[in-house]
């Protein structure tokens, strides 16, 4: 499982180093891809693989379906960790969120999420204060 909040930075060759807590778990090969939210999602191969087969599953005849598997497996990208730790974002992903240099990577269960400091903070900022609202909404915890 991946969790916690690490800040790094991207370098001018697109490189970041992947949080050590990370890199076993995401294997020697993993999958980044524009995720939601201005984010990019990262997977290791095996939960990359669940998800394939499940977007699979989804009715090509329906437009929201053909848009959202267009959207995301058109910016997916095979990657691997150097020597250093680090792995090389595409350009293209790069640019969809906005990391210039300082970034945030989030552990989400099952991926992990890259953010923008900025897009990040505003982020947190607005789901902070709803936070009990949404979990409500959502889940109930049974604390």
């Amino acid at each position: 499982m991946f969790m916690g909040e690490y800040r790094h930075n991207v370098d001018e060759k697109g490189r970041m180093i992947v949080p050590a807590k990370f890199r076993d778990r995401l294997g020697s090969s993993f999958v980044v891809t524009r995720g939601l939210d201005r984010c990019l999602f990262v997977y290791p191969q095996d939960e990359w693989s669940k998800l394939e087969t499940k977007l699979k599953d989804l009715p090509f005849t329906k437009k929201d379906a053909r848009a959202f598997t267009r959207f995301f497996f058109s910016g997916a990208t095979e990657c691997e960790l150097d020597k250093q730790g680090r792995v090389n974002i595409a350009s293209p992903l790069r640019d969809y969120a906005q990391l210039d240099k300082e970034c945030v990577v989030i552990g989400v269960s099952n991926r992990v999420e890259i953010w923008s400091k900025t897009i990040w903070e505003d982020y947190f900022a607005e789901s902070e204060e709803s936070f009990s609202e949404i979990a409500e909404n959502i889940v109930d915890f049974d604390f």
